[in-house]
């Protein structure tokens, strides 16, 4: 993912401009209750993905970005690009909404901004937040970077199935959003700054770099042949499957 910043740039901005547009714009007017906001987002991230991704990768989220950069899948100034035009798309996307959806549609919903239910805490809510964001990178790591994945089979699909997943169980208590740039637009149009704002940032970070280190590690580096605990003539180094076959 090196040169050509501007056209992989647009494609990140679109893609935010995208999730925030249609999934708060969901959010606002409630279709179809949870369900439909999870299939609006779900289905904004599906189609991005397949529309953009063979041109930026279809990160679309800070975090995903951040486990790119920790994982060294990205140079650091491309991913400066990306995490400008992530929140600079859900910026634009917030704005619009709040200037063509009515009053009595943003005022509930404060234009769709992540909101922390009351019965849970703060530490509860960024371990959801975490948690969430992990299987997002996991799904892309496993369909979009690992060669072997189902990526040309199913394009998006199963990234935004998995965005889908997290909001109907984690939706009523965080928003879901397991994207910083998806709670940063309406956050700042609207002035949504609370408490508890900060796990909306922290919980995706911490949960990005947990999965796409503990993938690469696990699925994508070769892993090393332990060392012999002894020379070979003493038989303490069994063989490899195969290895008696072909002598």
């Amino acid at each position: 993912m090196e040169g050509d910043y501007l056209r992989r740039g647009v494609a990140e901005f679109l893609g935010a401009f995208a999730l925030t547009f249609f999934g708060a714009g969901a959010t606002m007017v409630g279709s179809g209750g949870l369900v439909g906001v999870a299939l609006a987002h779900g289905l904004a991230i599906a189609l991005m993905v397949t529309a953009f991704g063979h041109i930026s990768g279809g990160h679309f989220n800070p975090a995903i970005t951040l486990g790119f950069l920790v994982t060294r899948r990205i140079a650091t100034a491309l991913a400066a690009v990306y995490w400008f035009m992530q929140f600079a798309g859900a910026c634009v996307a917030a704005l619009l909404l709040w200037w063509i959806f009515p009053a009595e549609a943003i005022g509930p919903s404060r234009l769709g901004a992540p909101l922390l239910h009351p019965s849970i805490g703060s530490g509860a809510g960024f371990a959801l937040e975490a948690i969430m964001t992990a299987f997002l990178v996991i799904a892309v790591f496993a369909t979009a970077v690992d060669e072997r994945g189902a990526f040309k089979a199913v394009a998006g699909f199963g990234i935004g199935f998995v965005i889908s997943m997290d909001i109907l169980a984690g939706g009523p208590l965080t928003g879901a959003a397991m994207n910083p740039s998806r709670a940063f637009g309406p956050e700042l149009v609207y002035r949504v700054w609370e408490s508890y704002t900060w796990i909306y940032y922290a919980g995706p970070a911490v949960g990005a770099i947990f999965a796409a280190v503990l993938y690469e590690l696990l699925y994508l580096r070769p892993w090393p042949r332990p060392t012999p605990v002894g020379p070979p003539g003493t038989g303490l180094e069994e063989p490899r499957p195969g290895d008696l076959a072909s002598s």
